[in-house]
């Protein structure tokens, strides 16, 4: 499928702005991208199935572009002399059936001068001439900007003193692979052969292979005047061919250009591999941020400890009391340097910074409430369940041994008692004794107190199990924040590749060849009036780059 230009520029500015929005490029990138020209000579024109050749006149002051295009009307149409560097106007000139019937976008009608003529041989070009562009009138440049991606053909015009001018030579690269052109080496009357060889070295720099340069002079009758081959070769240009091959050109300059932006952009957006740099770098800092903060916490949670053991019943009865929190401002600032550290490494890995610093700003905040929530959840476990396994078994059976053992004493001594008595009245013996006496009481004393004693030493402590609750809502808390961030950064992650798909699809439509019509052949005006085209990739890029 072949994707219309305009369809492509308004699909790269709506993803220029959604990703400015989150972050992934600057404003700069979406100011390059908003600044793409999509106006072409087309657009002044109503819908027809063919229309003139545009072909305007450019160069510096006092080259003589209004000299040639009056000798082209046969009259005084273009003002000339001392009025013109100061004079804002472009003069058009065209057959009085033909017009065009929408102005460049913001151009005043006062700075557009109109003549019209009746010659039915150049009813199908559109004659301009720009104004100077190298004027000390700002407003002058911005009219020669404001028309140029409307032209079709410019007519560069130099003279003797003014061909190595440097404003209209920078405009010249800039906009060399978007126009057909011509070269006009005016005022040749005054000129010498060297002159021209070397502005035909310069064009060749710019990528002119065999650049077609006419020597016009403003003295109609010197013998070296080329301007009847100049009006010849624009009036064999003017055709619905030629018309199309240019505009399908100047479509693929552009949509090389705007390629070219779109990479800049993928650039920015960083790549992959660089989220797991990251996401190492965050393990090893959070790493060393942990033991700071246990080392750091081993005083506050001893103190916390205490508080709990002290206030375990006024914790449950009264909602007054509440525990201070091991989460403060030391430990709050060590968390912000380890996040700061994550957002350097991700800037000097190249990665858009902005929406990963984004997605952690909810992070700072969550930390003291993650701490606070599993440390809580901890302690009232601990306390719920004080000691270890073993312990609460054993005193379980502890508990157990403190009823059976006391009891099955007395059942014994009550049954010694009984036998006693017994075996004292049937035999005449002397009944038990003060030794059975002292000697039972001692036992069922002390199988009451082993199990007594038993339960005091295995009762677990308080402070302890409230220390090993927060010990270990610590460590859940750690882990559960060092959770959080590794997810924020793969989610970062995925949004950047989600980006980088959508841009790379842009990029990708921009690269689909498009239908032309017939390629120009070598012997044709036209091959020559293109730049190179590999030159004029170049200097796209070269202007993009800056």
């Amino acid at each position: 499928m072949v994707y219309d230009y305009f369809e492509l520029v308004d699909k790269a500015k709506r993803w220029a702005e959604q990703a400015h929005a989150q972050g992934w490029i600057n404003a700069d990138a979406v100011r390059q991208l908003s600044e793409i020209d999509t106006r072409t000579p087309t657009a002044l024109f109503d819908e027809l199935h063919t229309r003139p050749l545009i072909v305007a006149f450019m160069g510096g002051t006092g080259v003589g572009k209004s000299s040639l295009l009056n000798r082209l009307a046969g009259s005084a149409i273009a003002r000339t002399g001392v009025q013109r560097p100061t004079s804002l106007e472009v003069t058009l000139f065209h057959h009085h059936r033909i017009a065009i019937q929408h102005l460049p976008e913001n151009l005043p009608l006062t700075s557009t001068r109109i003549a019209q003529h009746a010659d039915d041989l150049k009813k199908n070009i559109i004659w301009i001439d720009m104004p100077d562009f190298d004027s000390v009138e700002q407003a002058n440049k911005q009219l020669v900007l404001t028309w140029l991606p409307h032209i079709d053909i410019l007519i560069y015009v130099v003279s003797p003193e003014r061909y190595r001018d440097d404003k209209e030579w920078r405009l010249l690269l800039s906009e060399g692979g978007r126009h057909a052109w011509l070269f006009a080496f005016n005022q040749w009357d005054k000129g010498v052969p060297e002159q021209f060889q070397d502005f035909q070295r310069q064009l060749y720099k710019a990528g002119f292979v065999d650049p077609i340069i006419y020597k016009t002079a403003c003295i109609v009758t010197n013998e070296s005047d080329e301007f009847s081959l100049l009006e010849d070769t624009l009036g064999t240009l003017a055709n619905a061919h030629t018309i199309q091959y240019l505009e399908q050109r100047n479509l693929g300059v552009k949509k090389n250009e705007l390629k070219q932006k779109l990479l800049i952009c993928e650039r920015l957006l960083g790549n992959a591999h660089s989220y797991q740099q990251i996401l190492s770098h965050w393990t090893e800092q959070w790493q060393k941020t942990t033991m700071l903060l246990q080392q750091g916490f081993v005083w506050p949670t001893q103190q916390l400890a205490k508080f709990y053991a002290e206030h375990t019943v006024d914790l449950i009865t009264n909602a007054n009391i509440k525990p201070h929190s091991l989460w403060d401002e030391w430990a709050q600032t060590r968390f912000n340097d380890a996040l700061d550290a994550l957002i350097e490494s991700a800037d000097q890995l190249a990665v858009p910074v902005a929406s990963l610093r984004s997605q952690l700003s909810t992070v700072h905040s969550k930390a003291a409430k993650i701490l606070k929530d599993n440390t809580e959840l901890s302690v009232r476990q601990s306390l719920a369940h004080p000691g270890n396994s073993l312990q609460r078994h054993l005193m379980k059976l502890a508990r157990v041994c403190e009823v059976l053992l006391p009891l099955a004493s007395i059942c014994w001594v009550g049954y010694q008692v009984f036998i006693g008595y017994y075996t004292s009245t049937m035999t005449n013996t002397h009944y038990l004794g003060v030794d059975f006496a002292v000697h039972s009481s001692l036992m069922i004393t002390l199988s009451w107190l082993a199990p007594f004693f038993l339960l005091k030493k295995l009762k677990p402590s308080l402070e302890k199990s409230a220390l090993r609750g927060l010990n270990k809502g610590f460590s859940l808390s750690m882990n559960e924040i060092d959770t959080l961030v590794v997810s924020l950064i793969k989610r970062v992650a995925e949004q950047q590749a989600a980006q980088k798909k959508a841009l790379i699809e842009i990029i990708q439509q921009c690269c689909l060849e498009q239908p032309e019509p017939s390629m120009v052949t070598e012997q044709t005006p036209l091959t020559r009036m293109l730049i190179d085209t590999p030159h004029a990739i170049t200097t796209l890029l070269d202007k993009v780059g800056e």
